[in-house]
């Protein structure tokens, strides 16, 4: 789709300076702008390309003063930033745009799609599902009996929701997600193998959750696991059966979280964090990449690092020691050294 300048001003209320008619069909960085791209400034590190960019449109701070003539059209605003984040948003909406229901597909005639869907080719729909108001469900996607989603929810291709799970309103679940998977329950017998423990309960995710690309939320043994209200999953996590994660908490991924255990809320936990099962995690605790967590946090908005876990202040110190350690084996060899020839030399 084309936009015009003076139209892209409206939206954003600027001011426009140079050709309002000039049309946008692209977004791009200032460094690459082409003709017929909407870039922006914001950053003055990047005010050199302002000058020799070739893009249509630049949006830029109300207060920049220009050094050089532009060659395309500006469009000033409060904050350039700001207004290119609307802008990316209202381009990646109209992307994904997507009505109707695509054939082939199952919906499971006891299912109950809400108004204004869109349900891609090979989508599955068990029976009983609930789906609300303007969903989007990518082509193949599979939903399980008995699910229940709410409205606004979008689920990309490839996503996988188990049976009983519920999702909550304005979530979005990216592709090769399984939701609701077996939690890892085995039993050991004498004999050294072991039984499978029957995973009967299922996974409750709240509103306005966003969960990444092949991440896997494991259902409850029995009752729920539990992903709070405003929760960022990033790609890669694992989120064993039982565990609870408070509101608007943020896991980078590759992160584990063991069974049972509960996070607190607006905590944050860095890439590859691993976290112990059967423990607490205190409120607005941040836990640094890589960190090794095995006993419970009950101190709130703290910082903590190490495997094991340390405060942060203190894992930085013993990291600085960590690295001097060649230079320290070698003073002590040295001392040894010499201590062997003072005694030899009857001191």
């Amino acid at each position: 789709m084309q936009f015009t300048a003076q139209e892209i001003s409206l939206l954003l209320n600027g001011t426009v300076e140079g050709d309002a008619f000039v049309k946008v069909d692209k977004l791009a960085k200032i460094e690459e702008g082409e003709a017929g791209s909407l870039t922006f400034l914001a950053n003055p590190k990047y005010e050199q390309f302002l000058y020799t960019t070739n893009a249509s449109v630049v949006i830029i701070n109300q207060d920049l003063q220009l050094t050089a003539p532009v060659k395309g059209t500006l469009i000033r605003v409060e904050n350039a930033y700001s207004a290119f984040t609307v802008l990316l948003e209202q381009y990646n909406t109209l992307k994904l745009n997507k009505k109707g229901i695509e054939e082939p597909c199952f919906i499971h005639p006891t299912a109950q799609v809400g108004a204004d869907p869109y349900i891609g080719a090979f989508a599955y729909i068990g029976t009983n599902v609930k789906i609300g108001d303007h969903c989007k469900i990518y082509p193949n996607v599979n939903i399980g009996d008995n699910v229940t989603i709410g409205n606004n929810v979008t689920l990309f291709s490839g996503a996988t929701i188990y049976f009983d799970c519920v999702i909550g309103n304005n979530v979005i679940i990216h592709s090769g997600a399984v939701i609701g998977s077996d939690g890892f329950g085995f039993a050991p017998n004498p004999d050294g193998t072991y039984t499978k423990i029957a995973q009967i309960g299922n996974v409750v995710i709240g509103d306005d959750v966003e969960v990444g690309a092949n991440t896997a939320i494991d259902r409850a043994t029995m009752g729920s696991t539990v992903i709070g209200k405003g929760v960022k999953i990033d790609n890669l996590v694992q989120i064993a059966h039982n565990v609870e994660v408070g509101e608007h908490t943020v896991i980078a991924g590759q992160a584990g979280i063991s069974g049972s255990t509960k996070i607190g809320k607006n905590a944050v936990i860095g890439g590859q964090v691993g976290i112990s099962g059967h423990i607490n995690i205190a409120n607005g605790t941040q836990l640094s990449a890589q960190s090794g967590i095995n006993s419970s946090i009950t101190e709130e908005g703290k910082v903590w690092g190490g495997t094991p876990y340390m405060s942060y202040k203190d894992y930085l110190r013993a990291h600085s020691k960590l690295r001097k350690l060649p230079e320290l084996d070698r003073k002590v060899y040295e001392l040894e050294k010499l201590i062997e020839e003072l005694r030899k030399k009857g001191h």
